[in-house]
């Protein structure tokens, strides 16, 4: 946890008294995705470390709801295009609700923080626009434009044109970029022409005006007076969004700006480019805390330093995950830094969701207890972890929620099973019925604390008087069982198989 260390430690040296405030922010202008939440766990990380550490800190998520609608995402109704350069605070949700279609995202996440355990406070952007918050900021960028348009010159390397100005104007529910003509500060109006020379006027203290986001997010840091900012990795591009902020801060708020913390992005496995809201590609942040653990999804995305990109496989990469995640929590000599890790990956938590048996297992039990929980326990007490599924009974209860989610969502075909309900005998040629006629009488007379090797071996004992080969010889026997050419180990599988009903159906009596 080098990186967490480094971060906490510099916000110390450069505050070392009083409360510190991390910030984050987003626009709910769509679905939020896994790769969202690098932006709020990696500031709940910076939290959680200097609580620990016995500092006042605060995280506060500013959500940027006042933005215009840019695009309509995916999961949107085409007819959503009406609102296109709209407000998102001002737009029906799309389940036809009372709601804004900002409210109907952004409950979305909230969920997503509750279940992971997020510790923060929500700012809305309209209510402060349009409360008069932003009153002294945009006096301050639109008295000093000279100075303003200099700092981001400065910063981006680039010339702005000769009638730029920072700000939105708000004409007939849209906003609209116009020209700036003057500021009267005692009325709170910022006077604008269109491009047909046509005036007008829009009050700044009830959100009629809108700074830009270059200018908007330093405003911010300016007001909420921010220590702490993490931010993906494409604001942070030489003369990007944060360089000119940090030039703005110091040219016209006489401010220092947050310590900037640069995160990569989540990929998921196989794909080059980020995850996209708006095209729906990658895994939906509420998919993702229904089929993964919290502990987990924060070991995933804290395990390693924000600048690393992190890939995502929610197949088989799930498997690796959870086993990776119960092994590093059963360790028994864990360094000062995977105690840090433990520690913030299950900080907020109100229970322990990962159980130390292994995630395959309980998968593979838990379909062949036909999805009933207690029986899963049971199948489990018949294995090598009969001990652990004793201790860890109440967690694994738990575990079982993201199973079965993960089992709907996610599984690939090859792992889900169940115990085939239609049998018919005569889908099998005569040789596969003596074979499973032979290994029924065989288990009829196994001890009754038979485990997997006993099974194994009493599968292998036929191979060679069968009559068929390996390979058909295990299709068979799945076939029989689950109605599929493969699945999970053969002698562990029919181990913990219910013994009275594995021994009916091997000899074909239903």
């Amino acid at each position: 946890m080098n990186w967490l260390n480094e971060i906490a430690d510099e916000l110390e040296r450069r505050h070392p008294e009083g409360e510190i405030l991390i910030e984050s922010g987003s626009a709910p202008s769509g679905t939020y995705h896994l790769g969202h939440l690098r932006e709020f766990l990696t500031p709940d990380a910076i939290y959680v470390e200097l609580k620990r550490r016995g500092r006042q800190a605060r995280h506060i998520h500013f959500v940027d709801d006042l933005d215009a609608l840019r695009k309509v995402p995916f999961n949107v109704p085409a007819e959503y295009e009406k609102y296109l350069g709209m407000p998102i605070c001002d737009i029906p949700a799309p389940d036809g609700s009372d709601r804004s279609y900002a409210d109907y995202f952004l409950e979305e996440v909230q969920q997503v923080c509750n279940t992971l355990g997020i510790e923060l406070q929500f700012e809305r952007s309209y209510k402060k626009y349009r409360s008069g918050y932003d009153v002294l900021a945009i006096e301050k960028v639109m008295g000093n434009l000279d100075k303003v348009k200099n700092a981001i010159q400065t910063a981006s390397n680039r010339k702005l044109d000769e009638n730029w100005v920072p700000i939105q104007i708000l004409v007939d529910g849209r906003f609209k970029n116009r020209t700036f003509m003057n500021m009267d500060t005692e009325r709170k109006v910022i006077r604008y022409a269109d491009n047909d020379g046509n005036e007008g006027e829009a009050r700044y203290d009830i959100g009629e005006v809108k700074l830009d986001w270059r200018l908007d997010w330093p405003a911010r840091w300016w007001f909420l007076e921010v220590h702490a900012e993490p931010f993906g990795r494409d604001h942070a591009t030489k003369g990007g969004s944060y360089d000119t902020g940090e030039q703005v801060m110091k040219d016209v708020f006489f401010a220092p700006a947050p310590l900037p913390v640069p995160y990569d992005f989540i990929n998921m496995v196989g794909d080059t480019k980020k995850m996209s809201a708006s095209k729906g590609t990658g895994l939906g942040a509420i998919e993702g805390s229904t089929i993964m653990p919290p502990e987990v999804v924060r070991f995933f995305v804290l395990g390693s330093p924000p600048s690393k990109r992190l890939y995502f496989d929610p197949v088989d990469g799930i498997v690796k995950l959870m086993d990776d995640f119960a092994a590093f929590a059963a360790k028994s000599d864990k360094t000062e830094s995977e105690l840090q890790l433990l520690y913030v990956c299950t900080h907020g938590l109100d229970a322990k969701t990962v159980s130390r048996v292994p995630f395959s297992l309980l998968v593979n039990s838990y379909q062949a207890a036909l999805k009933d929980v207690e029986r899963t326990l049971q199948i489990i007490a018949r294995t090598d972890y009969a001990d652990v599924a004793a201790e860890d009974a109440d967690i694994i209860r738990e575990e079982i929620h993201f199973i079965d989610a993960w089992l709907e969502k996610r599984a690939p075909e090859d792992m889900k099973f169940a115990l085939a309900e239609n049998f018919d005998a005569n889908a099998f040629n005569d040789t596969q019925k003596a074979f499973l006629m032979v290994l029924g009488d065989k288990i009829a007379t196994a001890p009754a604390d038979a485990d997997g090797s006993w099974f194994h071996d009493a599968i292998y004992e036929l191979k060679d008087t069968s009559g068929l080969a390996p390979g058909d010889l295990f299709k068979t026997l799945y076939q029989a069982i689950i109605g599929k050419d493969r699945g999970p180990r053969a002698g562990w599988f029919l181990s913990i198989l219910p013994r009275d009903w594995l021994i009916k159906r091997l000899k074909l009596e239903g």
